[in-house]
């Protein structure tokens, strides 16, 4: 019998995990403030609609996906592990590190499972990206640089950095492996009181640099994570079809009697499963669920991640 799992939270992205769930017959409830919304999620879906404050002495329901503005994912998932409850918390798990660690360190004392939504994780072309990294065939890795950019969306508590840039240090740091020992940011708030877009740079102890460049005030869209390594670069470039997603480069770079000298090569793309992160997640959420297996993206990750942004913030009004 599969995990019954409950939605808090029916919005944009809400939506998009209760349809997988139902898919992934996995989905049991369907819960929001706005009673009309949740209800009409679940006469679409099949399942229950239940009101937020009842929905945590549910004996029938194993598990919770909050996908709710972040100032009360916190709060709401240490009442939810208190309950019994494994959670699935969309990011940011918090706005604030104390915060995060409270509802990490609940979990941990209640012996629930405490996962964070870190999609890109489960891309089929990350872990393919991954696998080749693990695998040496870029050589050392020296440099990670992501761009994350687009128009919109445009949220009333969290800005560019704190929306969008989740995703990539996720990705930089299962790279690296480690917490990064510096971090500087930069950014501007161009609308409002919140940054539109954000730069951050990443030194790391195993001499690893990084960069990213988040902005939701830009006319067109990228989703770009580039890394160059000692025998190879590789890109993955999620705009792309999925034929062309992950490319290798196997440029050269020597030095010759005191002189750098170079030579560029085609790409070559790497063959991927195809798949959707979301449901890829949803199934290792599943699967944790299950096995009482940590998370690939557990609550010390999500630590770090709110450790990088909040030293990242530096804003320019």
């Amino acid at each position: 019998m599969k995990p019954r799992i409950a939605v808090l939270g029916c919005g944009y992205w809400g939506s998009n995990h209760i349809r997988t769930l139902k898919g992934l017959g996995a989905l049991h409830a369907v819960s929001d403030a706005n009673r009309a919304r949740a209800e009409g999620f679940a006469s679409e879906q099949g399942c229950l609609a239940i009101d937020p404050d009842a929905l945590f002495e549910r004996e029938d329901i194993d598990g919770i996906v909050m996908a709710l503005p972040p100032q009360f994912h916190a709060d709401l998932a240490i009442r939810a592990v208190e309950a019994g409850k494994d959670v699935l918390v969309e990011k940011p798990i918090a706005l604030t590190v104390a915060d995060g660690e409270r509802a990490v360190e609940a979990a941990r004392r209640n012996r629930r499972v405490f996962m964070v939504g870190h999609v890109l994780r489960y891309h089929p072309a990350f872990e393919k990206l991954k696998e080749l990294i693990d695998a040496g065939e870029l050589g050392d890795v020296k440099y990670i640089h992501s761009h994350r950019l687009g128009l919109g969306k445009f949220h009333t508590e969290n800005d560019a950095l704190w929306d969008l840039a989740p995703h990539d240090l996720s990705m930089i740091l299962a790279i690296t492996g480690v917490a990064p020992v510096e971090v500087r940011g930069e950014g501007a708030a161009l609308l409002d009181h919140l940054s539109d877009f954000a730069h951050v740079h990443l030194r790391f102890p195993n001499g690893v640099r990084g960069h990213l460049f988040a902005s939701r005030l830009n006319p067109y869209r990228e989703r770009r994570l580039t890394v160059v390594g000692t025998k190879a670069m590789a890109v993955l470039d999620d705009v792309e079809p999925w034929q062309r997603k992950l490319a290798l480069y196997r440029h050269a770079v020597w030095q010759d009697s005191g002189q750098w000298a170079f030579t560029t090569n085609e790409p070559t793309y790497v063959d991927i499963e195809q798949g959707m992160p979301l449901t890829r997640e949803l199934e290792h959420f599943l699967h944790c669920m299950e096995t009482r297996a940590e998370p690939r993206t557990g609550g010390e990750e999500a630590i770090t991640v709110l450790r990088i942004l909040t030293a990242g913030t530096v804003v320019h009004v």
